[in-house]
């Protein structure tokens, strides 16, 4: 069954996602009362009616699109974190993140996007990045190439010996230990880190050559889902801090990176090593 969707006409998901993003989320694009932001574990975590109202939205369509198909979605696992066991099982699994850089859609930037990834046991098969602010769409389907608006997308490589540009996770989500990993990419003479905004569209930034890398130290499968398999059909790469892939169910050894080709991914996995305590970068490969 999920053969035959994928190798389908998969233009209904786009439609399904500018549909949410013209119900729920642009009516609210800097518009948005007081009442309708809420903190969830912090100041830089927020929720807002968007988020919630595009969610619904795409769970009653997309589960629609294909039957038997169940839905994680951030704002589902943020109120039963039982969800996201979904990921585990046999079952089509749509990874859904309404509203990816809250914070810049609250304060009325256009750096947001919406995410969605197709995923079954653990693997990523397609995805979808949409930013409504801006009117773009990349997709992704496993093994079949990169697209922004319908054209190809590549990472490319960066020039040799050039200083690489990584956009790091803010220091309110790490721990001491991923805190001193990021030091290592941080202090680097030749990487040129800054704070990350939107994960999807940081991603999206990598497939289409104008960012170098990423170093997060976050495993929430809806943040990264769609960015990763969008970067590895775009021709990039990604590694854990254990060398080994990402896994969307969890169980990583953090932080991780993607970057536009292997070579800029080992870079920066090295510098993240460096430091970081041994006993730290021993840690257990994903799924253990």
């Amino acid at each position: 069954m999920i053969d035959d969707f994928l190798n389908g006409d998969l233009s209904a998901v786009e439609a399904a996602l500018r549909d949410a993003a013209a119900a729920e989320i642009m009516p609210r694009y800097r518009q948005l009362a007081a009442h309708e932001i809420v903190e969830k574990s912090g100041p830089h975590d927020l929720v807002t009616s968007a988020d919630r109202g595009a969610e619904e939205h795409l769970t009653a369509s997309l589960t629609k699109l294909l039957p038997g198909s169940v839905v994680v979605g951030e704002e589902a696992v943020h109120a039963d974190p039982a969800v996201v066991g979904a990921l585990h099982g046999d079952a089509p699994v749509w990874i859904v993140d309404p509203v990816d850089g809250t914070r810049q859609f609250v304060r009325g930037e256009p750096g947001f996007c919406t995410l969605v990834a197709l995923a079954q046991g653990g693997e990523l098969l397609a995805s979808w990045t949409h930013a409504p602010a801006t009117d773009e769409m990349a997709t992704a389907v496993r093994g079949r190439g990169a697209f922004l608006d319908g054209v190809p997308l590549r990472c490319g490589t960066p020039a040799p010996g050039a200083v690489l540009e990584v956009a790091m996770s803010h220091p309110d989500f790490t721990t001491p230990e991923e805190k001193r990993a990021l030091l290592g990419v941080q202090n680097a003479d030749d990487l040129a880190a800054r704070p990350c905004g939107s994960a999807g569209l940081e991603y999206l930034a990598i497939a289409r050559g104008a960012l170098d890398a990423v170093a997060f130290s976050w495993e929430l499968p809806w943040d990264h889902a769609a960015g990763l398999l969008l970067v590895e059909e775009a021709g990039g790469a990604q590694l854990t801090l254990t060398g080994v892939p990402f896994h969307i169910a969890g169980g990583n050894a953090l932080p991780f990176t993607a970057a536009r080709d292997e070579r800029s991914a080992h870079r920066v996995r090295d510098r993240l090593l460096s430091g970081t305590p041994a006993s730290a970068s021993a840690g257990a490969a994903p799924g253990a």
